[in-house]
């Protein structure tokens, strides 16, 4: 596959050698095409976390290759990895982790301005996205005034800023109500169908994981 995200025998431990070794990842390998949204389902401390981290390159693999659009990502240098996870890689978290003192706006503002973008240009597409999750009317908003739903899609929003390849997504809706995380699933669905980018979601959420194109589980270390 050249268009996406292709993982190749990923293996993953810590305390290599050592009495305490954890074998994580045991040869995990997946494909995750341009404009496909893939579930990925385990049980907590089956490693989720630590393959979309190295898929984004937040983390490296002991051994497996990670490709993004046929370009290999094993021999990056630490610069260049950078580049990647701020051009090309869009992430989202259980929690927000939005910035508390600045605006929804200025919290989509920020990740374009650190990526060279002019003001002008950063703030018009950070209203234009915030308008089609629906929470333009409150850009004005620091988020503690937000709810949690609105939280959530303002984070979407900063993840997509920059035009991204890639979403990573790490239980996304986890924090939510189920009315709440129905909405906000529906929003991710729609901005990653618009965009045509490669989404890698890891949930719990079972009903959720069945209306995404595909489900891969992540079992003793390697994925089905």
């Amino acid at each position: 596959m050249s268009d996406g995200l292709a993982l190749e025998g990923i293996e993953k431990g810590y305390n290599r050698g050592k009495p305490s070794e954890v074998i994580v990842l045991r040869g995990a390998s997946l494909t995750v095409a341009r404009g496909e949204v893939v579930a990925l389902v385990a049980p907590s401390g089956a490693g989720k976390s630590t393959l979309l981290h190295i898929a984004g390159l937040l983390d490296t693999a002991d051994a497996g290759s990670v490709r993004l659009d046929g370009r290999e990502m094993g021999g990056l240098s630490d610069r260049a990895r950078t580049e990647v996870r701020r051009e090309d890689v869009g992430f989202i978290y259980q929690f927000h982790h939005l910035l508390p003192e600045f605006s929804a706006l200025e919290n989509v503002v920020i990740p374009q301005l650190a990526n060279g973008a002019t003001k002008t240009v950063a703030e018009a597409r950070a209203r234009d996205l915030l308008n089609r999750v629906g929470v333009g009317a409150r850009s004005g908003h620091r988020p503690a005034a937000l709810s949690g739903g609105e939280q959530q899609r303002v984070a979407f929003c900063r993840a997509l800023a920059n035009g991204p390849k890639l979403l990573l997504a790490d239980e996304p809706t986890g924090n939510l109500d189920p009315g709440t995380s129905e909405t906000v699933f529906q929003v991710l669905l729609a901005l990653v169908r618009e965009t045509g980018l490669s989404a890698l979601i890891a949930t719990h959420n079972l009903d959720l994981a069945a209306r995404m194109d595909r489900v891969v589980r992540l079992d003793q270390g390697r994925v089905t």
